[in-house]
């Protein structure tokens, strides 16, 4: 088959579909997205940039959306060049956030595109907005959240199929929009993130701190140490912690940037926690790694001996799911997202999001009640392999693109008008007939063949893939 994939950051959320179509060698595989030094051995990529920044004095509410437009012109244009090649996918597959699949209906009218939903926004309560009492959102702000939908509409309104990876984030979307969405779980490695129980009978070094078998360690993992992963109120639960726990050791993976909350004016939310934190507690306890390479992450998990997890009623983690097969006993916050993934007492323990007291009990319970520890570890494992193989997602992702390809098949068919002759039945007896075989069958035949011939091109040279690894994201 002819797969086309699109995202703005080579793999995205496709790095295991990828590299399994890959190693079947049986495949053509073109990745369209802005330049990166990833790299995944077979599968040729198509690079573009964006041709100018959105406009200086563009009104807040539509600047994702013109970025969104720039964006969809930039992936058409070398959608067009890829099909001016001879290049004709089987489908498309993309991610719908950045607006880059919006025209491909325009260069691939009969290409199924399947794309990635992967939030719908609201101004309202039970999501993400307003639910942290601490930055209520300004009345004003309100009509900005929902023209981050533009883009989601526009998608939603093309022809084509959607995905999305949970429950949840099925339910953020219109009922008229979900018909058109299939949830499609994310799956993890079960062997790569499958515990390692000689981590907790020696010494583990991570940079320069050493944690010894006697430590107690407590972990917490986001891509950014902000309010929507609940970064504020884990800080906030460390005085309680560190006092119950004299043996414990704290290590936190994330970088300082924003990532999906409001951005500061100055600084960032490390350095204003540990202001607000000066002198309550012990924090030479305390480590912050940054961002780490993806096999010091996985180290850090399966030596953990409690891991946190908070987040806003938003997009759920990666970490979450690695984190369960690693067999971890999980304190995540009793939002939907985590629900959804986390039964309290059976596969991790629930604590609420707002409350640092009851974050840092339900983390000294973890680390004192055995029991609890070894059936929640237990359970976690257990739910991944039931639910989060990596091997079982793909293939029900294979499943799912042979249905979307016989499904736009059928559905090219019934729109394709029949032709139906109006000749009097009293001239068909006069329509040529195909010649004898001989001479002029033999020369439309070399016609045919020396036409198939220049239309024949190969490949530019910068969509041949090399053979080096993927660097970890």
């Amino acid at each position: 088959m002819k797969y086309l994939f699109v995202h703005q950051n080579f793999p995205g959320q496709y790095l295991h579909l990828v590299r399994h179509l890959a190693r079947e060698e049986k495949h053509e595989i073109v990745f369209i997205s802005e330049d990166n030094d990833n790299v995944i051995s077979g599968v040729r990529r198509v690079r573009y940039r964006m041709p100018r920044p959105v406009a200086e004095g563009a009104h807040s509410g539509v600047k994702e959306l013109e970025a969104g437009m720039i964006r969809a012109e930039a992936v058409a244009a070398a959608a067009v060049t890829l099909r001016q090649l001879g290049f004709t996918p089987d489908i498309i597959i993309g991610h719908h956030g950045w607006g880059e699949l919006l025209n491909m209906q325009d260069v691939y009218p009969d290409v199924p595109v399947l794309g990635y939903f992967e939030f719908y926004y609201h101004s309202g309560p039970g999501f993400d907005v307003d639910f942290d009492p601490e930055f209520p959102m300004d009345q004003a702000f309100r009509s900005l959240v929902r023209a981050k939908n533009a883009i989601n509409l526009l998608a939603l309104n093309n022809p084509g199929y959607g995905q999305t990876p949970t429950l949840f984030q099925l339910s953020t979307y219109p009922d008229w929009a979900q018909k058109k969405i299939h949830v499609l779980k994310e799956g993890v490695n079960l062997e790569k993130c499958k515990a390692d129980k000689t981590l907790a009978r020696k010494d583990v070094v991570f940079g320069d701190i050493t944690i010894k078998p006697k430590d107690k360690l407590v972990t917490y993992v986001a891509r950014g140490l902000e309010p929507y992963r609940g970064f504020h109120v884990f800080m906030r639960a460390l005085p309680s912690l560190l006092e119950q726990e004299p043996d414990v050791r704290v290590l936190l993976v994330g970088g300082d940037e924003i990532s999906y909350g409001a951005k500061l004016p100055a600084g960032c939310w490390r350095e204003i926690m540990l202001r607000e934190l000066e002198g309550q507690t012990d924090l030479s306890r305390v480590h912050f790694l940054g961002k780490v390479q993806y096999e010091t992450f996985l180290t850090l998990i399966k030596r953990s001996d409690a891991h946190v997890y908070l987040t806003y009623p938003f997009v759920v983690s990666w970490s979450l799911r690695e984190a369960m097969a690693a067999g971890c006993a999980i304190v995540g916050s009793d939002t939907a997202p985590v629900r959804e993934l986390i039964r309290d007492g059976e596969t991790g323990v629930l604590v609420p999001f707002h409350e640092p007291e009851a974050i840092a009990d339900g983390i000294v319970r973890v680390l004192n009640d055995k029991v609890l520890a070894r059936t929640i570890r237990k359970g976690a494992r257990a739910e991944a392999e039931h639910s989060l193989n990596i091997e079982h997602s793909i293939a029900e992702y294979k499943k799912l693109i042979d249905h979307i390809i016989t499904d736009n098949a059928s559905r090219l068919k019934k729109d394709k008008p029949e032709v139906i002759s109006q000749e009097p039945a009293s001239k068909k007896s006069h329509a040529v007939k195909a010649p004898a075989r001989g001479k002029t069958t033999r020369k439309v035949a070399s016609a045919s063949a020396a036409a198939s011939k220049k239309t024949s091109v190969r490949m530019p040279r910068n969509m041949k893939g090399r053979k080096a690894p993927l660097k970890p994201a």
